[in-house]
């Protein structure tokens, strides 16, 4: 199947799991996919392709210009620099030290902050009880839009993401701002997170089937 035809499919999917599709932001991860796949998702009608290496999206950058690029992976406090600017968005912000260089370069970055809902210590994110405190922290710093989780790698990912949800509502009302982006749900679990209130998917498999490289 084409790209245009696996995101029809997921859209059906976000409809039958009680949400509007038009409500959803789908970033398209190319990670592990060459520029011919990032043309590709452009062509579907996805504006926004997600990158884990900060490298590998420089790379891709050059040659695919049209698209808005988005660093969903881990930022090591080394990477900032070559990423700062050159992100539209910033999932992965997940500690103060992180934070203070990435707002020493551009503090009109916008970011999120990573939680580990999943409670995995394979995964990056700050611990669930220092989100808010986090959140705090990072408002003051830089353009902070709202939180990132990855789902558990096994069982029901639902009370994860609700907790992301609840936290994400709980930092509202503590800053006074809108926190409008709820960045969870992957090609495995979307669905239980755009039930639990995800307003942004980061999907890669679902969209271009198994990755050729990395």
């Amino acid at each position: 199947m084409s790209v245009g035809q696996n995101l029809a499919s997921v859209r059906e999917r976000i409809a039958r799991a009680g949400r509007d599709p038009s409500e959803i932001t789908i970033v398209a991860v190319t990670k592990g996919f060459g520029r011919d796949v990032c043309r590709q998702a452009l062509d579907a009608g996805l504006s926004i392709l997600g990158e884990n290496r900060v490298q590998e999206a420089l790379t891709k950058m050059e040659s695919v210009q049209a698209a808005e690029w988005h660093l969903i992976g881990h930022l090591q406090t080394n990477k900032v620099r070559q990423a700062a600017r050159r992100f539209a968005l910033i999932h992965s912000v997940d500690s103060m030290h992180l934070a203070e260089a990435l707002a020493g370069t551009n503090r009109l970055q916008k970011v999120l902050v990573e939680v580990n809902v999943a409670r995995e210590p394979q995964k990056s994110g700050v611990d669930p009880g220092r989100a808010l405190e986090l959140v705090d922290q990072v408002a003051g710093l830089l353009d902070l839009r709202g939180l990132m989780a990855m789902g558990p790698a096994e069982g029901d990912p639902r009370p994860a993401f609700d907790e992301l949800r609840t936290l994400r509502d709980q930092a509202q009302q503590r800053l006074g701002k809108a926190l409008p982006i709820l960045s969870m749900g992957m090609s495995g679990d979307f669905e239980a997170a755009v039930a639990a209130g995800s307003t942004m998917v980061r999907l890669g498999q679902v969209l271009f089937g198994p990755r050729r490289t990395g």
